[in-house]
């Protein structure tokens, strides 16, 4: 990809602190970013420009998913999302009037220096097994670190809050670390219907008189397990839900009835959006990272922060179609 030489004084907040609460105002973050390292399944290069335009998306309504400031597919169909929204040219790519239109819509900090409180690292964090039966075993579905956790509760890919931060210590309360402002309750109309676009992987939230009020990048099903099409509705919305499998009609997973517990590493993640067509739904993930990138068993899986987010703005009778 071409760099393209942003305008500085676009971007004055990627250099700003600020003093709220669980924040240190002692100068500004120090950002270096750090290429692709190891745990990068899915990321190129990190650079500036795309870590900027990544936060800003994520206060705008229009989630990348996972911030990891390097470009990718989500990132993408994200900047497109917005373009549309906004009458620009849909073509996904940097520019200073990307930026300009972003910047006109959030113009308050990008980054912030955060202090780790108790509560961050009080856990309790659980080893989750690969399989369900491992899983079912467990009381909580948990987070496996401290880490996981900031990673998180700052919308961030866990090998970028650590190459932010090399050698900090995430497991102890009071360690100062550089993260995002993440975008929080952005989404201010009630959503009258959701359009679940299989081939393009996302999921697109309008307000009652047709305004596309938030998009989110979407795992939607896969050539074996296909998501349904047509039209229905969400019948109920559940936050930290307890997972229950039943391998009757199913040609995958194990050979009896589980019962997971609840927690955002369980395999429908923190939240639950229930569908009209049995056994379907929107949910979280245990893996925001690969939102967008593998495949699902029919339901529609989006980052726990997301979902959680759509699951404020959505009730009962809430029109679905898949497209």
């Amino acid at each position: 990809m071409t760099q393209i030489s942003f305008k500085l004084s676009l971007i004055p907040a990627l250099m700003l602190a600020v003093g709220t609460s669980g924040v240190a105002a002692q100068g500004a973050p120090s950002l270096s970013i750090a290429g692709p390292s190891a745990e990068q399944d899915f990321t190129g290069a990190r650079t500036k420009q795309v870590l900027a335009v990544q936060v800003l998306l994520d206060h705008s309504g229009h989630s990348p998913g996972v911030v990891d400031g390097a470009m990718g597919g989500n990132t993408v169909r994200a900047i497109k999302a917005f373009q549309q929204a906004n009458g620009m040219n849909a073509d996904g790519k940097l520019s200073n009037a990307l930026l300009e239109k972003l910047r006109a819509t959030y113009a308050a900090e990008l980054l912030q220096r955060y202090t780790i409180t108790a509560e961050d690292v009080a856990g309790p964090f659980v080893a989750v097994p690969a399989d369900m039966e491992g899983q079912a075993e467990l009381e909580t579905l948990g987070y496996e670190s401290p880490a996981e956790a900031l990673a998180e509760k700052f919308h961030m890919a866990q090998s970028f809050l650590k190459a932010l931060n090399p050698g900090a210590d995430f497991g102890s309360s009071g360690t100062q670390i550089t993260v995002i402002v993440p975008g929080e309750n952005k989404v201010d109309a009630k959503v009258a219907r959701i359009e679940v676009d299989k081939t393009g992987s996302a999921l697109r939230a309008f307000a009652a008189d047709g305004t596309l009020v938030a998009t989110y990048p979407a795992t939607i099903g896969s050539s074996t397990f296909p998501s349904p099409d047509g039209s229905m509705e969400v019948t109920a919305v559940a936050a930290k839900p307890t997972y229950h499998f039943d391998p009757e009609g199913r040609d995958w997973g194990p050979g009896k009835k589980l019962t997971i517990a609840a927690g955002p590493n369980n395999p429908v993640g923190g939240t639950w959006i229930d569908l009209s067509k049995e056994g379907y739904g929107i949910h979280g993930t245990p893996d925001p990272r690969l939102i967008g990138k593998t495949s699902s068993h029919g339901c529609v899986r989006l980052t726990n922060w997301d979902a959680a987010e759509l699951a404020k703005v959505v009730s009962k009778g809430t029109k679905v179609e898949f497209v």
